[in-house]
């Protein structure tokens, strides 16, 4: 065996120099440099990158075709997957089955896709003889029920669960002139009470002869729009409140000088209270109606002077009515649309010249006489001894009538609450009978559709109370 010698002693071991690579593994000798002589230093180029440590030019570079491709293939399936969702099929009701159709798709589309055929109309003569088979409508087509026309199918597009019915195309008229005949609503009235109102307005029907510019032919079409006769309705109140009872006072021909120790009356006493206040009145007593609205009393019209309407016709009738409101609107600065008109009379032919201008007319159940200046007792004896459940009673607060009236009027009050009855105004007793709340809901406005007309007076007359 070989006997093998170290130059070093074994208590000593070698050690590295700081700051020289001389004795590091793989480590080179650093280089000696020269006096005057000039080096280059690898880390400013030549296939370095980054200074020391770096691997060599077109390390980096060679992985760029990879990125790219990358990022096309994202892009591809980004540009993909928005044409699929704008492409996507959704799913429909096609006739009343279940089907499919790419979405914002139109319906002409949609008919080409699922391959219907339908057979389209016949045109037709005015006479509804065919003047050209097939020449009608194309395809007659529905969506969510409503009837798409055949200029709106390229245009119409499909969204998910929409229902489409396809189905033969209509037929069709040949172009042709009409003549047409307005058929007016007739007026009725009907019942009794003091409470009168519009129930059904009047609408025109229309009748229609044809000429067609085809063929020639004159064809009468009778009524093409049937006519809604207009119905006005009279009633009285009937509160629903069982074992309740309650009256409207209500009082005319005012204001006067002492309306408003009318008003205070009724607000010591806490009830209700409805003012039919005249035009002309308004106009001498302004700060009377202010009061009256102030305190939140129901505020109707007794026309613009003591004059009976039933004498009345057109622009003269119109005039004592609207001139009436619009007093009131000036001075109180609110709107109404009730009307008690002077004497109560308000006849058929006053309601077909201007239901347009009146929401309600309202007459009494019981008149207390004091026009006829009784005395203070006898008119509150009236009263108290004629009323019953849903009455409305007439008072009148004009020049000659106001002061007994102030009289009389505390002990109208406390005798109808003593004998249980609770005052209202005339719109608060209206709510206490459902039925005609919801049949006449304002006496501020009148609520006259658009397509109705003033009627004609029906040939039997109905009932003119």
């Amino acid at each position: 065996m070989l006997n093998y010698t170290i130059s070093y002693s074994t208590k000593k071991k070698p050690h590295y120099r700081r700051n020289n690579t001389d004795f590091l593994p793989g480590g080179r000798r650093r280089q000696q440099r020269k006096p005057g002589v000039q080096y280059l230093n690898h880390s400013q180029g030549f296939g370095r990158r980054g200074g020391r440590g770096g691997r060599g030019m077109g390390t980096n570079n060679s992985r760029k075709p990879y990125a790219f491709i990358a990022v096309g293939c994202a892009f591809l399936f980004f540009v993909a997957s928005i044409i699929w969702y704008a492409n996507r099929e959704v799913d429909i009701t096609l006739n009343g089955a279940d089907a499919k159709a790419r979405i914002n798709s139109s319906i002409e589309q949609l008919i080409e896709d699922q391959q219907l055929e339908p057979t389209p109309g016949n045109l037709l003569a005015v006479d509804d003889s065919v003047l050209k088979k097939e020449g009608g409508e194309r395809v007659s087509v529905k969506l969510n029920g409503k009837r798409v026309s055949a200029n709106d199918l390229e245009q119409t597009k499909l969204q998910p669960g929409d229902k489409v019915e396809v189905d033969n195309g209509r037929d069709r008229y040949e172009e042709h002139d009409v003549q047409a005949t307005e058929i007016a609503p007739t007026l009725t009235v009907e019942g009794r009470g003091a409470i009168k109102y519009v129930k059904t307005w009047g609408v025109p029907g229309r009748s229609e002869i044809w000429v067609g510019k085809q063929s020639g032919i004159t064809a009468d079409k009778g009524v093409v729009q049937e006519v809604v006769n207009c119905e006005v309705v009279c009633r009285s109140i009937s509160p629903d409140a069982k074992g309740k009872k309650y009256v409207a006072l209500t009082f005319d021909e005012g204001p006067s000088e002492n309306t408003q120790q009318i008003v205070k009356i009724l607000q010591e006493k806490g009830v209700g209270a409805t003012f039919f206040l005249s035009g002309d009145m308004v106009k001498k007593y302004p700060d009377a109606v202010k009061a009256i609205a102030q305190a939140g009393f129901d505020i109707g019209s007794n026309t613009y002077s003591d004059t009976d309407l039933s004498t009345l016709t057109g622009d003269d009738l119109r005039s004592q009515i609207s001139r009436g409101f619009d007093a009131i609107s000036k001075a109180s600065d609110t709107s109404t649309a009730l009307l008690r008109p002077p004497y109560g009379s308000f006849t058929q032919e006053n309601w077909a010249q201007a239901m347009d201008l009146v929401g309600a007319v309202v007459t009494w159940n019981i008149d207390s006489g004091d026009w006829t200046l009784p005395g203070t007792q006898a008119v509150a004896d009236t009263v108290v001894g004629s009323v019953s459940n849903g009455n409305i009673v007439l008072l009148t607060d004009n020049a000659s009538t106001s002061a007994q009236t102030v009289e009389a009027l505390p002990l109208i009050i406390d005798q109808l609450q003593a004998a249980g009855y609770e005052l209202l105004s005339l719109s608060d007793l209206i709510k206490t009978d459902e039925d005609l709340a919801e049949e006449l809901k304002s006496l501020t406005k009148v609520n006259m559709p658009k397509d109705a007309v003033l009627p004609q007076i029906a040939a039997d007359g109905g009932d003119s109370e």
